[in-house]
């Protein structure tokens, strides 16, 4: 027995000596510890430990041992991808690539455990090796989709929305569970919006797949299921109505056999819906003409956004090559604000544009040329930015992508132009406005975005080094 207990020591350290000497002592030892340990294999311990080197030695010895379950329904493999130990699943597949549809407790596969704790990596490296598990289901009819939207994994499931475009596989996107449920019902009852955007997107690769009014084993349909309560709902609602969804017939049959408090919410509901979808004038005109998501139509929003975008664009530019006169001015000038015996004649229409411009007019020649170069380049390169980003996916969108970047090219070059002749230290002063004109919009839009993904990451990280090993796993 302490021959038993130092080999599974050894395992726990990766101490490949001591099991060569055990051999040598005794060839039949690996089997016979076996018949010894019923509780997990040398390779469980290995594997928990991160020992690669053994891991590597005991499948060379043992191919075979692979297939072993411990106590708990996890294979080796299992407990790999579960901890993230990517070398070691990479190891164990090389010997046999079958192993990722070997299935353990409730029916699951690596897969299913590398999606249930976000394993992008592994997630990867397994449908590299076996494409074909991307299919397998649970006990409970759970692709690995399910599994991660259900556990809430949407760097997950957008991996393996990717991985069915590659594999010709879309299909799957729509097979339900147990109770019929697809996975966009349980985005659509679990409220992940962006799951829903992912599957009914325009430029989702699946998009033309998906059976948006797919029925579960109740005969509800994904619009079925949705339950309103604020205007987050709201907004889904509306992407399941851009999409083509529908209600079911059957709905209201099981509408009949709700209790009398199930009938005043649902009740409660239909008002909700109606209220959101109302567009009834409001006595607040600035509230009625705002933009609101449950009523605009997001083509015309864009559309609009397109249109102002391009205005502002086509202002800033032409006020870029042609700036007003003495703008760019180096040495004072007398007030050129139009004066009348002694008064100021500016104009006072509506409150917010007109007080900007008349503060614009009577501080005319004391404002900054580097003020003004520097706002005309911001609002050039935002409306820019509003343009590409709203024009993504359309087509030629390269061939639009030049020609706007040849837009703010040619309009360095005219600021070159009009300050050609200035001081070293004026030149310098306008290139570094217009360069940070051209970057901040840019910066503002993705650098919260990059700091989002590294939050995130670094969460992940610190919750596995505090539970490598979850136990919420085995329920």
């Amino acid at each position: 027995m302490a021959s038993y207990l130092l080999l599974e020591e050894a395992a726990r350290q990766g101490k490949i000596d001591v099991l060569d000497n055990l051999l040598k002592e005794n060839p039949s030892f690996l089997a016979n510890y076996k018949l010894i340990s019923l509780s997990e294999s040398l390779l469980h311990v290995a594997t928990k430990s991160g020992q690669l080197k053994f891991v590597h030695e005991l499948m060379k010895l043992d191919p075979d041992i692979a297939r072993e379950m411990n106590k708990d329904g996890f294979r080796p493999l299992d407990v790999a991808v579960i901890m993230g130990k990517i070398g070691i699943v990479k190891e164990i597949l090389s010997y046999n690539q079958d192993l990722c549809l070997l299935k353990g407790k409730d029916q699951r596969t690596a897969l299913h455990y590398a999606v249930l704790k976000g394993r992008i990596d592994v997630i990867d490296e397994l449908l590299y090796f076996c494409p074909n598990c991307i299919q397998d289901v649970t006990a409970h009819e759970e692709t690995a989709l399910h599994l991660a939207v259900k556990s809430y994994q949407f760097d997950a499931f957008d991996a393996l929305v990717k991985w069915l475009g590659r594999l010709g596989k879309e299909s799957i996107v729509n097979s339900g569970d147990g109770d019929g449920n697809t996975v966009l019902h349980v985005s659509v009852s679990t409220k992940q919006h962006e799951c829903i955007d992912l599957l009914l997107s325009e430029n989702s690769t699946i998009r033309g797949t998906i059976q948006v009014n797919a029925k579960n084993a109740d005969g509800l349909t994904a619009l079925d299921v949705l339950d309103i309560k604020d205007l987050y709902d709201a907004k889904i609602r509306q992407k399941l109505d851009l999409a083509g969804a529908i209600t079911s017939p059957d709905s209201a049959s099981i509408e009949t056999e709700k209790s009398p408090q199930q009938t005043i919410k649902s009740k409660e509901y239909f008002k909700l819906n109606h209220d959101l979808q109302s567009s009834k004038p409001s006595k607040n005109w600035f509230k009625y003409f705002k933009f609101q998501m449950q009523r605009d139509s997001p083509s015309d929003t864009r559309n609009t956004l397109l249109v102002v975008a391009a205005l502002i664009a086509t202002v800033c530019f032409q006020a870029g090559i042609n700036p007003p006169n003495g703008i760019l001015e180096t040495s004072p000038k007398s007030n050129s604000t139009q004066q009348n015996s002694g008064e100021w004649h500016v104009s006072v229409a509506p409150v917010g544009g007109s007080a900007l411009a008349a503060a614009s007019a009577i501080l005319g020649s004391n404002a900054s040329s580097f003020l003004f170069l520097f706002g005309n380049s911001l609002g050039l390169t935002a409306s820019t930015c509003i343009i590409i980003y709203l024009t993504s996916g359309f087509p030629f969108q390269r061939e639009l992508h030049i020609a706007l970047y040849s837009m703010m090219f040619t309009y360095g070059f005219a600021v070159s132009a009009i300050i050609k002749g200035k001081d070293t230290r004026k030149k310098g002063m306008a290139y570094i406005l217009v360069t940070v004109a051209y970057i901040l919009p840019f910066v503002l839009r993705w650098v919260p975005r990059w700091g989002k993904k590294a939050w995130k990451y670094w969460r992940r990280r610190r919750d596995f080094r505090k539970n490598p090993l979850p136990i919420d796993i085995y329920s």
